[in-house]
Parts: C-alpha cells; sequence; structure tokens
C-alpha cells in the first residue's frame, strides 16, 4: 500500500479542468519527482493533496485512510507538510524561533510531551542553518529562506514531505546538499513529493517520476523513462519545428542532456 494515493483527482475552476483524472503514488522511503511545464497544474495538485483545494472528483488516501474530505489541519495531523512556491516564513521571527512554533503546535496536538526547543535545534542543524537561529527570518536570502521553510514543515515530523520548488535561489552547491538530505530523509522511512524545475536534482534523487501537462499525467517512470521520451521533450520544448521555441531555454536539448548525464554518473 503506498503512503499516499491520489486516484482520478479532478478539479475545476468553472471552464478551466486544471487537473483531469490525475492519478499519482508516493510509497514511504522514496522520493517521487512531479515535474510539468508552468501551468501544468503542479501546484493545484499540491493544494488539492493538502485539502487546500477541494477536488471536483476522485479519491486521496494516505497509509490506508481515505482523505478526500478531511479538512486541511487534520490532514496535517496524519503525517503531510509542505512548502509552497512562493515563501511562506514568519517574518517578524527569528529563524529558530520559526521552527520553534512549529514545533510547539505539533506537540500541542499530538501530546507526544516532545521538547520543542531540542526538536527546534535538531531540525536547524539537520538543514544546515544553525549558525543563523537567531537572525530576523526577513533578512535572509531567498535560498536560505526556502531552507528555512523546509525546516519548519520538518519540525511537524511528517511521513509525508512536499515540497513545491525548494531549489529556487540555492547556489550550486546548496542545490547539491539539499538532494543530500532529501535522500537521507527518503532512507529513514518518509515519503518526499518533490516539485522542481532543477532537472538534474530532479533526476538525481527521484525514484519516480510523474511528468504534468495540461493537468493530466503524461508518463510516469524511472528517470531514465522520462528523459528518454519524447512526449516529456514535447511538453517542454514544443515541436521540433516550432518557431517559437528559444535556443537557450533552460529546459532545452543541452540542459535536458546534461541533467540526464549527472543522473547517469551520480
Amino acid at each position: 500500500m503506498p503512503l499516499l494515493d491520489v486516484a482520478h483527482a479532478e478539479v475545476r475552476f468553472g471552464g478551466v479542468h486544471a487537473l483531469r483524472g490525475v492519478n499519482l503514488t508516493v510509497e514511504a522511503g522514496s522520493v517521487t519527482g512531479l515535474i510539468g511545464p508552468n501551468g501544468a497544474g503542479k501546484t493545484t495538485c499540491f493544494n488539492a493533496i493538502c485539502g487546500l483545494q477541494t477536488i471536483n472528483a476522485g479519491r486521496m488516501t494516505f497509509d490506508g485512510t481515505d482523505m478526500t474530505g478531511m479538512k486541511p489541519h487534520k490532514r496535517a495531523r496524519l503525517g503531510i507538510a509542505r512548502t509552497f512556491q512562493r515563501l511562506e516564513i514568519f517574518g517578524s521571527l527569528s529563524v529558530r524561533e520559526n521552527v520553534l512554533a512549529a514545533a510547539e503546535i505539533r506537540r500541542r496536538w499530538s501530546h507526544d510531551r516532545s521538547n520543542a526547543g531540542a526538536t527546534a535545534d535538531e531540525v536547524l542543524a539537520l538543514v544546515g542553518l544553525t549558525h543563523l537561529a537567531g537572525r530576523g527570518a526577513d533578512t535572509l536570502p531567498t535560498g536560505q529562506a526556502r531552507l528555512l521553510e523546509l525546516a519548519r514543515s520538518l519540525a511537524t515530523r511528517p511521513r509525508l514531505l512536499l515540497l513545491d520548488e525548494p531549489s529556487s535561489g540555492l547556489s550550486d552547491t546548496e542545490s547539491e546538499e539539499l538532494g543530500d538530505l532529501l535522500c537521507r530523509l527518503a532512507e529513514a522511512g518518509m515519503g518526499v513529493l518533490l516539485v522542481e524545475h532543477d532537472m538534474e536534482l530532479v533526476m538525481r534523487v527521484c525514484s519516480d517520476i510523474n511528468v504534468l501537462d495540461f493537468g493530466a499525467i503524461l508518463m510516469a517512470g524511472t528517470p531514465a523513462e522520462v528523459r528518454a521520451d519524447d512526449r516529456v521533450r514535447a511538453a517542454y520544448l514544443g515541436a521540433a519545428d516550432d518557431p517559437e521555441v528559444p535556443p537557450d531555454s533552460t529546459m532545452g536539448d543541452g540542459a535536458f542532456a546534461a541533467a540526464a548525464a549527472g543522473a547517469a554518473h551520480g
């Protein structure tokens, strides 16, 4: 039984069909990718999984529990946490206070008598932000702010972590360290669903990748299967004779080939 099972999910906004019968699974102990061009429906899918967006049809199951009609806070208490494409941190608080707030909230509803301060310190060390613990969150550059948002999510001790563009703003070194962290989290038993445009990162850390296009799953497979699929290239690049595809597209043949090569030798 997968940790997360999304079956035939449909989301409509008036005449716009944002999700079209999406089937998606995430296994515990693995990093699963969800990629696709801008506007493909990736964030809508995240919102539907978290309960921030009601689905018009379909079913969502978490570890065997049907959570289709469940409120967002109840899904969080099942063990689901997420980050956002647009940063959502408490700018008026320090780095440590941001993480401590999440740890304290989790302790209240879980009644596990954990030490919230110790949890905050542990998570800050995990993401490499201990040296910035007392710094104001609103003074962080984008890359470190994204790591802070990740730390705050981890402070809730999730079983499923949804990451929306976590490498945006990170340096190459920070992105590589993030990939290593995601692999360690998966090895510890956590399920991770990753939305990301950094194809090198996706190809390196994901065991399975789902490609979303116009609200539907175009294909799902291993990194090797995805990078070899002509439909994926067409979805990102357009038809081969499309004059509007820029030759230096960030998802062009060169970048895609580099990501594939990096994954093959990683």
